[in-house]
């Protein structure tokens, strides 16, 4: 009588399914069939590939077997599609029964619907995705000022030598035709690299490597540089040589970000001698070693009120034409997700301290 309750709230409270030894389903819940649409005749007799979503791979089934047919218990969170053609994601646990002897007798699979949790982390993931592109497209001003700074004078260059190479093509004088076609050829080389180094910042196909730190830092005070000598901002960096494991555009991003934080501070607070002072190092927390970055300026500080919001996304105590208020909060992303660390802000003496943590141990 108590193993029938037990067997009763289990089925009102779950959605259960039991099949033979070869996928053959031999019995289901109510609850299954509201989730899938079909009728229990519908069901019994058939496998589950009846509610098998198109786009999920076959090893995942092929893991699935592998894994009952050893007579282990396997759980995954598995996509379905209904009768009517919806999605739906059941949290599953697959049982293998065993009879007297220690065969497998059937498998009970016993579910819980999960759809609304999924759905809402795809649009939670679709709403970060959204913000990342925000973000890098409101980089990319900044990137077309730097070329365009950066072009300046080898156009002006690349002008006069061409006016030379005229000349001297009127002239006949070979020996000065061949330089000034080389010192030209040269000249448009360069300027096709500054297009290529800034095009690899927005592609969106990267794979994880091993760079160093200082790499991605310098590439990033590299982009800012007219706005860093603009605004007459010193940076100072103290740097160790430390590989990591990730993207180096996305950190040069995080970096970015931080510094014209810091340069929009020094404007509103009117700062004079403006400076940011960055280092890198490396020390073991326990039985691992991290890198450190840590970004420290004199802008004045963040308003205490304010210092556990800065990484929420649209947080920003700037004039609008100063911002979104997603930089941070793409920064903290981006150190969450490419490279497992964490990012912190405090108040320092007249400023603000960013420290950047990343696990290194496992990742050389």
């Amino acid at each position: 009588m108590l193993l029938e309750q037990y067997k009763e709230a289990i089925e009102n409270s779950n959605i259960v399914s039991k099949t033979d030894i070869n996928g053959i389903i031999t019995f289901v819940n109510d609850e299954f069939c509201t989730i899938s649409g079909y009728r229990r005749e519908e069901l019994i007799g058939r496998t589950h590939n009846i509610v098998k979503h198109p786009n999920v791979p076959i090893s995942n089934f092929q893991k699935l077997w592998n894994t009952i047919k050893e007579k282990k218990t396997f759980k995954a969170t598995v996509r379905n599609r209904a009768k009517d053609g919806s999605d739906f994601y059941l949290n599953t646990t697959i049982t293998p029964i065993l009879d007297e002897k220690g065969e497998i007798e059937e498998f009970i699979a016993i579910r819980y619907d999960v759809t609304k949790e999924i759905e809402l982390k795809f649009a939670l993931d679709k709403k970060q995705e959204l913000l990342f592109m925000q973000s890098r497209f409101a980089s990319l001003g900044q990137m077309i000022a730097n070329i365009a700074h950066q072009w300046r004078q080898p156009l002006s260059e690349l002008t006069l030598t061409l006016f030379s190479l005229k000349k001297s093509s009127e002239k006949s004088e070979k020996e000065n035709v061949l330089k000034y076609y080389n010192d030209s050829k040269k000249l448009i080389k360069d300027m096709s690299q500054t297009i290529e180094d800034f095009s690899n910042f927005f592609n969106p196909n990267k794979k994880t490597l091993l760079f160093y730190l200082t790499d991605a830092i310098n590439d990033a005070i590299e982009i800012l540089k007219n706005d860093i000598k603009k605004n007459k901002i010193h940076i100072s960096i103290k740097s160790e040589n430390i590989l990591v494991d990730g993207i180096s555009n996305e950190l040069t991003q995080v970096i970015i970000n931080i510094i014209l934080n810091a340069k929009d501070a020094f404007l509103i607070h009117s700062i004079e001698d403006k400076k940011i002072d960055i280092s890198i190092s490396k020390s073991y927390i326990g039985v691992e070693v991290f890198a450190f970055i840590i970004i420290k300026d004199n802008a004045g500080g963040i308003l205490e009120e304010n210092l556990e919001r800065i990484f929420e996304p649209y947080f920003t105590t700037k004039h609008s034409s100063l911002g979104t208020g997603i930089g941070l909060f793409i920064s903290s992303l981006i150190i969450q997700k490419s490279l497992h660390g964490t990012i912190e802000a405090i108040n320092i003496d007249n400023g603000a301290k960013f420290t950047i943590t990343i696990p290194i141990t496992e990742r050389r």
